[in-house]
């Protein structure tokens, strides 16, 4: 690398960068990675930012192959820096039977929209995938028209983009009834299920005794007939089931002769028209057969499933895919509950699927979360099956890596009182955009006699606060009133006396904003060029990270992401 060439240097930086991150750098990450190492170019700034766009142009014309070929010929200590950092990084423990590739299926219920809990199975799979190779299914199990929202089948596929997962095809459970049904047939042809007319709850009796039914050992022939019976509407609901042979004597009576089949007249279905139903166990062996699913990641509550799977499995003669059962996840701080949420979003009490007191994705995404960080997250949380308490702080580290050296810096004064101080000429302060990207520049702020600070850093004791790159104030107090008087421009003396330094705006050139929180709204103002960063994320310096989602006439509109 040659000094005196700063645009190779960029160049290679953005080489790296793309190499590391995959997709095109951020210009402002390429110059502080040049800047830091060789301040000697800081002066330069201008030059160096116009040479960055076109550094950052040659490589997005690359492809990935590309860049790491020309990383590791014009820069191999580079690519070797880089390499070694990945050697460390934490991967997921090995798949057994995946030297083949994998196939791997992602299954939610469409009952409504996508929320944290579904995060880590749709993560686990998608980078299982990426590792080996193969084939990722997204499957909308929809075959219980009581669970079914008809809005969230459209939901649940925003969901799936936002997040960012690779999926090479999508199914409906609904659209495959008649495979089922033609499954149904073979398995009773095969002595593997039975029709049963008895009332539930003297079949539980005798399941609990270990007892057969009458119908378990009706002919073939005469299953068959009952089954298309059932097919044709002659039994009602509650009348008729089709239940899995297995065995009587398990210690476990939920193992004894589970259903597969039954018959539902209400509520219809949205998208098909059905008299029998498939249950979950069932549908769930017959698609990850016929798809060629290979590996199935799923929570540990769902062990007792996989129990029965297996029998399903062994009377069709068909290989069992490999499981791997992760632990429960606690998430404590958000509504999850679909049927919670539908109910306050009806009720007034939230504003939609996206109100950022829900657990949603959408409602993340609104507040400034980015699905990498969500995805990362997750990665670090595994598949192990130990019982563990979801950490908002690890999602939120893992989203301030990927925000901070992108978000603009601004001021956002909460409860604003105008304040006057005696005494001070008219300044201009010039405020960096980022304090780690010089060639974003600064914004310019105008004193003019009076500005507007926050109400609760002016309190009775307060001598004195810095008004963040303008000046020190000092404060005099008569009672419980104070006045103001321009204290000097030290930042030395201020921190002298420890004097907070405060966020501040012009009286003349502010515009109304709230910030909206998770515990309610936050009433103020922000400087006028946050209105031009519309659906991106900001930092307002000393109070936190926040998404810009609206900005008219009335003000702009905030959501606080984190600190």
């Amino acid at each position: 690398m040659v000094v005196d060439d700063p645009k190779e240097l960029l160049f290679l930086c953005a080489l790296q960068n793309a190499v590391k991150h995959g997709g095109v750098p951020q210009a402002g990450a390429v110059i502080g990675m040049v800047m830091g190492a060789h301040p000697e170019l800081r002066s330069r700034a201008k030059e160096v930012s116009g040479l960055a766009k076109e550094a950052i142009a040659d490589v997005a014309a690359l492809s990935p192959d590309e860049r790491i070929a020309m990383l590791k010929t014009r820069a191999p200590e580079m690519y070797a820096s880089l390499s070694e950092k990945h050697e460390h990084k934490k991967v997921l423990p090995d798949l057994e039977k995946s030297e083949k590739g994998v196939v791997m299926r992602f299954a939610p219920n469409p009952s409504g929209p996508l929320h944290i809990g579904h995060a880590r199975a749709a993560a686990l799979n998608d980078a299982y995938v990426k590792q080996y190779g193969g084939r990722y299914i997204l499957r909308i199990e929809d075959t219980d028209p009581k669970r079914v929202d008809p809005e969230a089948y459209e939901m649940v596929r925003e969901d799936i983009s936002w997040l960012g997962l690779g999926i090479t095809e999508t199914v409906t459970q609904s659209d495959r009834f008649s495979l089922y049904y033609d499954l149904c047939m073979q398995l009773i042809e095969r002595g593997g299920a039975y029709v049963c007319t008895c009332d539930n709850e003297h079949f539980r009796e005798l399941k609990q005794a270990k007892t057969a039914c009458p119908c378990r050992d009706l002919p073939v022939a005469t299953n068959l007939e009952r089954w298309q019976k059932m097919l044709d509407h002659e039994f009602k609901e509650g009348e008729a089931s089709v239940r899995i042979r297995t065995d009587l004597d398990n210690p476990d009576p939920a193992m004894r002769d589970f259903p597969a089949f039954r018959i539902l007249d209400a509520p219809p279905h949205p998208k098909v028209k059905a008299h029998v139903y498939p249950l979950m166990n069932f549908s769930v062996v017959a698609d990850d057969h016929l798809l060629g699913v290979t590996h199935v990641i799923r929570g540990k509550d769902h062990i007792a499933n996989t129990r029965r799977q297996k029998y399903i499995y062994d009377h069709f003669g068909w290989q069992v895919p490999v499981y791997r059962h992760y632990g429960r996840m606690g998430i404590e701080g958000v509504v999850l509950s679909t049927s919670q949420m539908r109910l306050g979003i009806n009720e007034g009490t939230y504003t939609g699927w996206d109100d950022i007191r829900l657990g949603t994705l959408r409602a993340l995404a609104r507040r400034g979360i980015c699905p990498e960080a969500v995805k990362n997250a997750m990665l670090a949380i595994g598949i192990g099956d130990t019982d563990i308490s979801f950490s908002w702080d690890n999602l939120y580290a893992e989203n301030r890596k990927i925000v901070d050296p992108v978000a603009n810096r601004y001021f956002f004064v909460p409860d604003p009182i105008t304040v006057t101080i005696e005494g001070a000429a008219p300044h201009t302060a010039h405020a960096m955009l980022h304090p780690g990207d010089t060639a974003r520049g600064t914004r310019t702020l105008e004193f003019d006699g009076s500005v507007l600070l926050p109400k609760s850093e002016i309190s009775p004791g307060t001598s004195m606060v810095r008004l963040k790159d303008l000046f020190n104030v000092k404060i005099v107090w008569d009672g419980n009133i104070p006045s103001f008087s321009y204290g000097g421009d030290s930042l030395a003396e201020a921190r002298a006396v420890k004097a907070p330094i405060i966020q501040w705006l012009p009286a003349q050139a502010a515009v109304p904003c709230t910030l909206l929180t998770q515990e309610g709204e936050m009433k103020g103002v922000c400087e006028p060029l946050v209105g031009a960063e519309l659906d991106r994320v900001v930092q307002f310096e000393r109070i936190g990270f926040a998404r810009i989602d609206s900005v008219d006439a009335s003000g702009i509109r905030a959501y606080f992401t984190h600190k």
